[in-house]
């Protein structure tokens, strides 16, 4: 077994909460490494960026780097239901701020930010498996394996977990405890998209509802190369058991006549995916000696694209109560990073159940939408979650229950 290998922190894992936390740490001037399980690029879902996100990347110094990279720019979201259409461009929200985003290939866009990070001066190291953990002495232990199998003990004064899905720290710590969603599924994959309908907007990302099932939904992400990933969610009961994966999300395309059009000529990648019971909760973001990050500690559901923006969030608190705890000051991680971070999870959190309850689309494809209370609505779709000026931020579910009662009493 090699001699331990020390660091101030060691992150878990090399994602956009990996990268942006170990960015806005070397700005600080701390040693930081990184831990991940997989060598980039690798393939990973969340591509449809928010602009609250280009607000993370700007402070953690990677805007120009993400800017001049070539992805297809996006300026809003726009959703269809049977012969109802709705947009929403991200510029005329109510929040401050960034109005326009990208939507990438995770596996590029992914490996553009640790590159940064590495640029920074992150110590990466990959295809390194965290297998267990030491929390009980003044620096934390951990013992990790590379792929060959060889045995490597590291030690940090303090670790983030932004492993993701792979969720290491709740796993390995027990902390992992019922989302309160139902158990859904999601089918995806990539495609050529041939996409050549003149109403179809490229720089937004496409909800469209099953047109019988409103709690059924399809997500349509175009690239910059003439490719798009799609998917579709369902509770995992309306699937057909053992059916093809590939051939079951073309059977549901073809129920969805909007959207069968506009694929019409698409050709789907041989590999469709499967993410089965996604939504995922922790008893604790934090303890002695560690913080969780992004999905590694909650993550809700891909129907707002909120999990990138939560992820780069959780990075830009922690890593500030971080830095104040190694300068001494007192710090208190339940009310600086935990209560502040839920605060915009739950506001997201209001706006998936009202969708999968079918309150939000009755709001969304209104015929009479208010300008004022659109933009506020936009601003949270935008991932502006956190903008406590904001009615629908700050009085989310009232405000949310309250104007689909009347959208629903005027239809």
């Amino acid at each position: 077994m090699d001699k331990s290998r020390q660091s101030k922190v060691i992150i878990i894992g090399a994602g956009p909460s990996g990268s942006i936390a170990g960015a806005l740490l070397r700005q600080k001037g701390y040693p930081v490494t990184i831990l991940e399980r997989q060598r980039f690029p690798r393939f990973s879902i969340g591509e449809s960026l928010l602009p609250q996100c280009m607000e993370f990347i700007k402070e953690a110094g990677m805007l120009d780097a993400v800017v001049n990279a070539g992805f297809q720019f996006k300026n809003g979201a726009a959703f269809a239901f049977g012969d109802h259409y709705t947009e929403f461009d991200f510029e005329n929200k109510f929040s401050a701020g960034i109005g326009t985003t990208f939507q990438v290939q995770r596996g590029r866009f992914d490996a553009l930010l640790a590159d940064e990070a590495a640029r920074m001066g992150v110590d990466i190291h990959w295809q390194m498996e965290v297998k267990s953990v030491d929390f009980s002495g003044p620096q934390t232990h951990l013992t990790v394996a590379d792929t060959e199998g060889q045995v490597y003990e590291y030690a940090a004064d303090f670790v983030l977990d932004a492993s993701g899905f792979g969720r290491i720290l709740p796993r390995l710590l027990d902390l992992e405890s019922p989302s309160g969603f139902p158990v859904r599924q999601a089918l995806f994959g990539h495609i050529e998209d041939r996409i050549t309908d003149p109403e179809f907007d490229r720089n937004k990302i496409l909800i469209t509802v099953h047109p019988e099932h409103k709690d059924v939904w399809f997500w349509l992400i175009p690239f910059s190369n003439g490719r798009s990933s799609i998917g579709v969610v369902a509770e995992q009961a309306f699937y057909t058991p053992g059916q093809d994966h590939g051939a079951q999300l073309q059977a549901l395309i073809a129920q969805a006549p909007g959207l069968r059009r506009i694929l019409q000529d698409a050709v789907f990648d041989d590999k469709i995916n499967t993410l089965v019971g996604y939504s995922a909760n922790v008893k604790s973001l934090y303890g002695k000696g560690y913080a969780l990050l992004g999905n590694a500690g909650e993550f809700l559901d891909p129907v707002f694209s909120s999990g990138v923006t939560i992820a780069m969030k959780s990075a830009s608190l922690a890593t500030a109560v971080l830095d104040r705890q190694f300068r001494g000051e007192s710090v208190d991680w339940e009310h600086d990073y935990a209560q502040p971070l839920k605060r915009g999870v739950d506001t997201f959190r209001v706006f998936v159940d009202a969708w999968y309850e079918g309150r939000f689309q009755d709001v969304i494809f209104h015929p009479d939408q208010q300008p004022e209370v659109k933009a506020m609505i936009c601003s949270i779709l935008a991932g502006y979650a956190w903008d406590q000026n904001n009615p629908y931020v700050k009085n989310a579910r009232s405000r949310l229950d309250t104007l689909a009662e009347l959208c629903r009493d005027d239809g």
